[in-house]
């Protein structure tokens, strides 16, 4: 026997042993072609404990509608394209899972808020690429490194901006705050993260540029500190907490 057909015998007999339910997906739909508003529409289907919402998708897509339109890539919480409403939160489908979840209930699913709706559950993520473009995202240093050396850093510097560097920019923390969904200028907790992460690194010569830049009507200030965006966040990054230190970073007016 091959081992190709030893893995789907495995997997068969898992699956015989792993009883399946019917789960009920409310999902908002939106077809600028023929729609003037989104729409719900439900589908059920056949899941395990242990599928995440992304399969759902896939299956709903695959087996009984087509035409449903929504981003994924990597199917492992790295990309971040998957960043949708579920039940009212913002998540990655690629790591909820069906068991985490009140199967009881329909589980809503929708596009993240905020951004402007293309089509189902697809936002354009233009404005908050902008957003994050206009932070000066990477590492901007006049002076030359040793020839032939890289940058040394100590371990307790590169620890002071370990938490920011993790953000995959799904856009999961941007939509999920009430200031930005109302106010279209706000630069989003997402590109705050992205400043921080070089504000604070000690290789960095231009934080104070960074600085002014945050420093506007619609930067740092416009935080309400709701934490929406800390819970939100699939990486479990504090943005909240980052936030609050480029804000103290701007009253001191250096790092």
């Amino acid at each position: 026997m091959t081992t190709a057909t030893l893995e789907n015998t495995s997997t068969g007999s898992a699956d015989a042993a792993t009883p399946s339910f019917t789960v009920t997906f409310l999902i908002r739909r939106f077809d600028p072609e023929v729609d003037s508003e989104p729409r719900w529409q439900d589908f059920d289907v056949e899941m395990y404990p242990t599928d995440r919402v992304l399969d759902a998708l896939h299956k709903i897509k695959w087996e009984q509608d087509g035409s449903l339109t929504f981003r994924r890539s990597c199917a492992h919480g790295i990309c971040g394209s998957d960043a949708m409403r579920i039940n009212g939160r913002n998540r990655l489908a690629c790591k909820t899972l069906i068991k985490d979840l009140d199967i009881s209930k329909p589980i809503y699913v929708e596009a993240i808020k905020g951004l402007p709706l293309e089509k189902d559950l697809v936002v354009d993520m233009e404005p908050f690429f902008a957003s994050f473009r206009e932070v000066q995202p990477f590492l901007q240093a006049s002076s030359a490194p040793v020839a032939g050396k890289e940058r040394v850093q100590s371990v307790a510097e590169r620890a002071r901006f370990d938490d920011t560097t993790k953000c995959i920019l799904c856009a999961a923390c941007t939509s999920s705050c009430p200031v930005f969904w109302t106010d279209g200028q706000y630069f989003g907790p997402a590109a705050i993260v992205n400043a921080h992460r070089f504000i604070f690194d000690s290789r960095d010569e231009e934080a104070k540029v960074r600085l002014d830049i945050l420093n506007d009507k619609e930067g740092v200030w416009r935080c309400r500190t709701t934490f929406n965006c800390t819970d939100a966040c699939p990486r479990g990054i504090e943005v909240t907490k980052a936030i609050a230190e480029v804000k103290q970073a701007i009253l001191r007016g250096t790092p």
